[in-house]
């Protein structure tokens, strides 16, 4: 039997899929099982798949077969610690989000947390080298020091999707 932590980050997967599906008139589906197929302990499975297995296994999110870059995360949670980001400091549990999306990444990826907090909203991370705009977002900087931008996730598809799309082609 799923847990009920397990059902929720299943079902934001498949909104994410269900969304960018409809957006970009293309297939995008959770991955089997989730959980990275390829990213942090499972990495030695690499060995025994070829390029385009590795693409569309890594992360949450498998991906059209046209989308070369795309690495993401998908976190729903009931609480988040935003307060923290206003200090600049660590906020642990969005250094284990970025560390997941880096232990899958390949070179050139385009890296993106999707997350949905309970009673919050929904919300977009991403590599502040992306070229994306925002209307408002928080910066930070991870422990390995890349910096990132958060934003609300509506607002960046309604600035974003067409260079969303191609910076993943």
């Amino acid at each position: 039997m799923t847990s009920k932590s397990k059902a929720k980050g299943g079902a934001w997967e498949r909104d994410i899929a269900n969304f960018l599906s409809k957006l970009y008139e293309s297939p995008f589906m959770r991955v089997p099982n989730s959980g990275a197929f390829t990213g942090g302990q499972n990495a030695t499975r690499k060995a025994a798949m070829t390029e385009g297995q590795i693409r569309h296994m890594k992360g949450d999110i498998v991906p059209p077969d046209d989308w070369n870059n795309f690495n993401c995360e998908a976190k729903n949670y009931a609480s988040f610690a935003f307060h923290r980001l206003l200090f600049k400091v660590p906020v642990p549990q969005l250094e284990d989000w970025l560390d997941q999306i880096k232990d899958a990444e390949d070179e050139g990826d385009v890296n993106m947390l999707f997350m949905k907090i309970t009673r919050i909203g929904k919300f977009v991370g991403f590599e502040a080298h992306q070229p994306f705009t925002t209307h408002r977002h928080v910066d930070y900087t991870d422990k390995d020091g890349r910096d990132w931008k958060l934003t609300e996730f509506d607002s960046f598809f309604e600035l974003n999707a067409s260079a969303f799309r191609d910076a993943h082609k």
